[in-house]
């Protein structure tokens, strides 16, 4: 961000012109555009869609989507595909980020193929009206598991490969949670009491391992993605679980797959190493165990010391990470 970016309240309303496209609060040359949804009982609905242009004009993109509790504030990552000769292209979801309104339950959808409409318009403005006809697909955790199910739903012919970072493929804890008895609990609560809060304990260890102002390098807004998360919903970890099982069930991406994580999961509430240095979100066990039934053609590899994020890993790190980017877009994507 920008010197003169300030953080808003969820509760701030919507800003003049937010139906225009205008710079972003990354500052210029970043711009950002309001896609106006379908209202659903909460009211409004919106999704924002967030670009940087390549000094030249291309026919190559990158549309990033974002994980739970996030985002889109990478813009070292945004220019890194800048440089490559791609528009840059990231969508902060209905009711997370900018696209955040006061009425609204942060995070909250039923279903996750309420998030295709979205990403529909997103692809259109893309391709349709920005004429970009090679498109890689970037996601970052349950990002990752929303583009895998619309990819694998839509099939969109200007798609061009799909990079997966730290993907959201199963439940992390104790075996005893994804067992069919607790599924088949999890779904009769969700469905009886989907705005019922499911309990859990968020130490805010992972925002403060990357904010500036907690030892972490990055500067992002703390009410867009707060330290202590967003509240679980019961409805909403339903519609996560149901996407779960459509992974497991086996997906038919076409395009080639880059999937990358870190190559350890320890799960500390403490500042600490392992905290800067591994994966303390995610179990990247079940992500590279589930890796394979995203499609045809899918490369899985392990980055020792990333974090979850892994483009916001320690510098040295990140190299690799970028590394392995660009060895997998030179050797399969066309």
């Amino acid at each position: 961000m920008t010197d003169d970016t300030v953080e808003r309240p969820l509760d701030a309303e919507p800003e003049a012109g937010d139906m225009e496209i205008r710079t972003d609060v990354l500052g210029h040359p970043w711009e950002a555009e309001t896609i106006a949804l379908p209202p659903d009982e909460e009211g409004e609905v919106v999704a924002t869609l967030v670009r940087r242009r390549a000094e030249l004009p291309t026919e190559r993109a990158v549309l990033h989507v974002h994980g739970f509790a996030d985002y889109f504030f990478h813009a070292a990552y945004g220019e890194w595909w800048v440089e490559r000769d791609h528009d840059m292209y990231a969508l902060d979801l209905r009711k997370y980020g900018r696209s955040i309104r006061p009425h609204q339950t942060a995070t909250y959808v039923a279903d996750l193929e309420e998030y295709f409409a979205e990403l529909d318009l997103a692809w259109e403005r893309i391709t349709k009206r920005d004429g970009h006809t090679k498109v890689v697909l970037s996601a970052h955790s349950t990002g990752g598991l929303v583009v895998s199910l619309w990819v694998d739903s839509r099939q969109p012919e200007e798609l061009a490969g799909v990079f997966l970072n730290s993907p959201w493929l199963d439940l992390q804890g104790a075996p005893w949670m994804r067992t069919r008895p607790a599924t088949a609990l999890l779904d009769r609560i969700g469905r009886a009491q989907p705005m019922r809060v499911f309990p859990r304990a968020v130490s805010g260890v992972y925002a403060h391992s990357l904010h500036h102002l907690h030892g972490g390098e990055w500067e992002f807004d703390l009410t867009w993605k707060p330290p202590e998360s967003f509240p679980v919903r019961f409805g909403w970890l339903r519609a996560i679980r149901a996407g779960h099982a459509r992974v497991h069930g086996g997906l038919d991406i076409r395009r080639p797959v880059l999937v990358l994580s870190s190559d350890r999961t320890v799960f500390t509430t403490t500042l600490d190493e392992d905290a800067m240095s591994t994966d303390i979100v995610l179990d990247v066990q079940q992500i590279r165990q589930w890796a394979g039934a995203l499609g045809r053609h899918v490369t899985s590899i392990a980055v020792p010391g990333a974090v979850h994020d892994v483009v916001l890993s320690r510098p040295a790190v990140r190299e690799r990470v970028y590394a392995e980017i660009d060895r997998w877009l030179s050797t399969y994507v066309d």
